[in-house]
C-alpha cells in the first residue's frame, strides 16, 4: 500500500483508456467494473481528461494500438504518471490485434519504453473490434492495405480474468500492511 493511505479506507484505483472508436474505453469500464466488484474504488476516465495520477493507489492505463503505437492522449497520461513524485502502482493494457489468431502477434512499439516509464507491474495485450463502418475513408484504405478483418475479437474472460488478478494483487497488498 502506498505511503500514507488509510487502510480502512480501500484502494483508490483509476482506470484510464485512450480510445478512438470506443472499443478500448469498453474494455476500460469491463475492467473498472471487476476492480469495483471487488470492492476497490474505481474512477473510470477518458486518458485525455484523466485526474491527477498521484491522488491514485493503482492505476490501470489503456490503449487502442493503431499501426502498432499508442493513442497520443494515453501516452500523455503515460508521461503524467511517470513524472508524479508519489508511485501508484501501474498495470498497462493495450487493445488492437484482430483476427483469430490474432494479428499481430507482437507488443506494441510502446509497450516497453511506456513499462519503464510509469514503472508498471505488467503490460497486457487484449484482442479488439473494428467496425469497417466506423472508419474514415483514410483508415478504410489502410485496413484494406493489411488485410485485417472486420468483427468484435475480444475476449471477455480473459479481460475479467486480468482484472481479478490485478484486484487481487492489490487487495493482497492491502492484507500484508493490515498485518
Amino acid at each position: 500500500m502506498a505511503a500514507g493511505i488509510d487502510p480502512s479506507a480501500g484502494e483508490k484505483v483509476l482506470v484510464a483508456a485512450g480510445s478512438k472508436h470506443g472499443s478500448t474505453t469498453e474494455i476500460a469500464r469491463r475492467i473498472g467494473m471487476v476492480l469495483g466488484s471487488r470492492g476497490l474504488e474505481v474512477t473510470i476516465a477518458a486518458a485525455e481528461e484523466a485526474p491527477d495520477p498521484a491522488s491514485f493507489d493503482a492505476i490501470v492505463l489503456g490503449s487502442a494500438v493503431y499501426g502498432g503505437r499508442w493513442r497520443e492522449e494515453a501516452k500523455r497520461f503515460a508521461d503524467r504518471i511517470g513524472a508524479t513524485s508519489r508511485r501508484p502502482r501501474v498495470w498497462l493494457f493495450s487493445s488492437g490485434p484482430l483476427g483469430d489468431p490474432p494479428f499481430p502477434e507482437e507488443d506494441p512499439a510502446d509497450a516497453l519504453p511506456l513499462m519503464e516509464k510509469t514503472h508498471a507491474v505488467e503490460h497486457h495485450v487484449f484482442a479488439g473490434k473494428m467496425e469497417k463502418s466506423d472508419l474514415s475513408f483514410g483508415e478504410k484504405a489502410m485496413v484494406a492495405a493489411v488485410r485485417a478483418p472486420d468483427g468484435d475479437f475480444r475476449d471477455w474472460q480473459e479481460i475479467e480474468s486480468w482484472a481479478e488478478s490485478i484486484a487481487a494483487q492489490i487487495l493482497e497488498t492491502d492484507q500484508a500492511v493490515d498485518v
